[in-house]
């Protein structure tokens, strides 16, 4: 006599429960900031609600910190989505985000300086403000074009987005690199 298909079907499920994570390992763990920071209009205050959250440092606040040289020209796309013709009119700036010691992104920015204020553009160039920060004025969102889960012993996940102002005109364009300092607090 044949098992019915419902019946095998069911006898997989606790094959299948044994393979969920459960919900505080570092696996869920990172799906979980992931879809916090896709859901969220600013990475860097959904990083500072972790930080937070998992009492990670006396000051929750992330600082970025700038990495100098190593300059990357925009793509003919990144040129598209920010809306110029010409790369002379974007500006690159690679940053660490840290939460107290533990670091949590790698970044790389590609912005328009000419759809900032004089003053936003200084905090950019001279100090360890986050752009998220910097532009909070200006009611910004994202849009995420490119989000993908990584298998490495340094980062958990990598995202990519365009940054919009209130009035949805492009202002950046990121390439975020998550890292497991993230997950320090386990």
């Amino acid at each position: 006599m044949q098992t019915p298909s419902c019946l095998r079907s069911l006898a997989a499920l606790p094959f299948l429960a044994a393979c969920a994570a459960p919900p505080n390992s570092p696996d869920a763990l990172a799906q979980k900031l992931n879809a916090d920071i896709l859901a969220s209009s600013s990475a860097t205050l959904a990083l500072e609600k972790w930080c937070a959250d998992h009492a990670m440092a006396p000051d929750p606040n992330i600082v970025a910190r700038l990495v100098r040289g190593g300059a990357q020209a925009p793509s003919a796309e990144t040129l598209a989505r920010l809306g110029v013709t010409n790369a002379s009119e974007i500006k690159y700036r690679r940053v660490q985000l840290y939460c107290g010691t533990h670091l949590f992104s790698e970044a790389d920015n590609w912005y328009v300086p000419s759809r900032l204020t004089p003053a936003m553009n200084r905090l950019l160039d001279e100090t360890d403000t986050p752009f998220g920060k910097v532009v909070q004025p200006l009611a910004p969102y994202r849009r995420t074009f490119a989000s993908r889960m990584l298998k490495s012993p340094v980062a958990l996940f990598e995202h990519s987005a365009v940054l919009y102002t209130a009035a949805h005109q492009p202002i950046a364009e990121v390439r975020e690199t998550y890292q497991r300092g993230t997950l320090a607090f386990l």
